[in-house]
């Protein structure tokens, strides 16, 4: 019943929200080393996403201290997005951060969406969210993920990470500097924008892109 349910939630979200949705047939840079124009931002308590997020020498830095999100104004099907960030630093409750699929309309924290965990010592965890569902966390707890398999796969603080999520149909995988540790399938979210969160860390972004799907 809650896997039904959620199916139609789905629906009847993107049936509200209809946009052109895009499948990439190249390479895709989402991030163009510049500024913010290629974004939106969500912000909670209507907090100043420009005291939050900046972009100096071709890096973008989020210092994490408002709850909210970057995303693409662009919605995107079937892709492989590839995120290099690191941390600049981390200490308890200022560790966190995600990589957001399949996003879904009106903006909120937190809008229907996968994440791929960004959390230190934690990245490749799945989290289906504000509704989203998929098979593997049925009848799971809203805030409990699919826990990425076997150990992390992270470099230490300050190093970049290469954070990969591949979306293809209904299934979701998490990659981890070229490892992959995770995967969900029956996912009711399967097309929407693409963002990254702000959630208390101090980190940095180097790339952000896009690849098709290899056939």
């Amino acid at each position: 019943m809650k896997f039904a349910a959620a199916v139609l939630f789905s629906l009847t979200v993107l049936a509200c929200h209809a946009q052109t949705i895009l499948a990439p047939t190249n390479h895709v840079e989402l991030f163009n080393g510049r500024d913010f124009s290629e974004f939106t931002f969500c912000m909670k308590a209507n907090a100043d996403p420009l005291q939050i997020w900046s972009v100096t020498n071709g890096v973008i830095h989020c210092n994490g201290a408002a709850v909210g999100y970057l995303r693409t104004q662009q919605g995107y099907r079937d892709y492989v997005v590839t995120v290099e960030w690191r941390f600049r630093k981390v200490t308890p409750k200022a560790n966190n951060t995600g990589v957001l699929v399949h996003m879904q309309l009106p903006d909120q924290v937190w809008p229907p969406c996968v994440q791929n965990q960004g959390k230190s010592g934690r990245q490749g965890d799945l989290f289906v969210m504000a509704g989203a569902e998929c098979k593997e966390h049925l009848w799971q707890n809203a805030n409990t993920p699919v826990a990425l398999r076997g150990g992390p796969n992270e470099k230490a603080v300050g190093e970049w990470n290469t954070n990969v999520t591949v979306c293809a149909g209904n299934n979701v995988q998490a990659v981890i500097n070229g490892k992959l540790l995770n995967e969900i399938t029956g996912c009711t979210v399967t097309n929407g924008f693409i963002g990254i969160q702000s959630e208390g860390a101090d980190f940095e972004i180097r790339k952000m892109f896009l690849e098709p799907l290899k056939k």
